[in-house]
């Protein structure tokens, strides 16, 4: 158990329909075919982990202009992050008494637009960046080739020092230990950190967008890039908690983020 301080850095609210995180949510039956969806509030933030090794950003959040033309005009108006502007990772770091300048390393969960806007702040350093050599491929062909709108080029093809992860795990610092969860995307990183105080905790960013889908609720398809590939990772997250009790914290659930605390120790 390392002696580290995680603290949550709240980078606002994407507004959303409710299909995208819960297959089927609002489905049109034979005597009601126009049925009434519902939108939901979603929780952005990042971490910020005082390792005795490091100083850690896990994720960077969506850019501050997203809503002012960065994000294409239809991606926008699917995920509206409407405070991205206020909610920035200058502003979110100096809430915790920190500063871009203090990260001494980057981890990414994923590359998606709400997850990546935040790189361009480390542009030019020897800040290494982490993230799974998968989701680069699949960012850089998403974006470059395929026309993907959840990847925004001009967030990751920076002058970056990524130091890409192979494995299904890996450990780059004592009792941190990042995991590959494909389904949502095919790179994804959760992570677990073993903490003295708080016991483990398990994020796992956007294999999970709400405890629904932790307990089994299938996310929409849309935002479930491959449905066989998150089945294996969520029974993988799982038997990962039956191990080692971990308390267990998904992507963007509003609720469960206003329970967590000020910081874990």
């Amino acid at each position: 158990m390392v002696q580290a301080t995680v603290h949550p850095l709240d980078r606002g609210r994407l507004q959303l329909d409710g299909n995208f995180a819960f297959e089927g949510d609002a489905l049109g039956m034979y005597d009601s075919p126009d049925a009434d969806n519902r939108m939901l509030d979603f929780v952005v933030y990042n971490l910020l982990i005082d390792h005795p090794e490091a100083t850690i950003l896990v994720d960077s959040g969506s850019h501050p202009e997203a809503g002012e033309g960065y994000w294409p005009e239809h991606v926008y108006q699917l995920f509206a992050h409407y405070d991205a502007d206020e909610r920035t990772l200058p502003v979110a770091l100096e809430e915790k008494g920190y500063a871009v300048e203090d990260i001494d390393a980057v981890i990414q969960t994923h590359l998606h637009l709400d997850h990546a806007g935040g790189l361009r702040h480390f542009e030019g350093t020897d800040v290494p960046v982490y993230v799974h050599e998968t989701e680069l491929k699949t960012a850089f062909y998403g974006a470059k080739v395929a026309g993907d709108p959840a990847y925004v080029e001009a967030d990751f093809d920076r002058d970056l020092n990524w130091e890409p992860v192979a494995l299904q795990q890996r450990s780059p610092w004592t009792d941190l230990t990042l995991h590959h969860f494909p389904g949502h995307t095919p790179g994804l990183m959760g992570l677990s950190i073993d903490l003295a105080d708080s016991g483990t905790l398990l994020f796992t960013s956007d294999q999970c967008l709400q405890e629904e889908n932790y307990q089994g609720e299938p996310m929409g398809a849309v935002l479930l890039d491959q449905r066989a590939q998150w089945r294996d990772s969520l029974q993988r997250i799982h038997d990962f908690v039956d191990r080692t009790d971990a308390a267990v914290y998904t992507g963007h659930d509003l609720e469960q983020f206003g329970g967590m605390p000020d910081a874990w120790t």
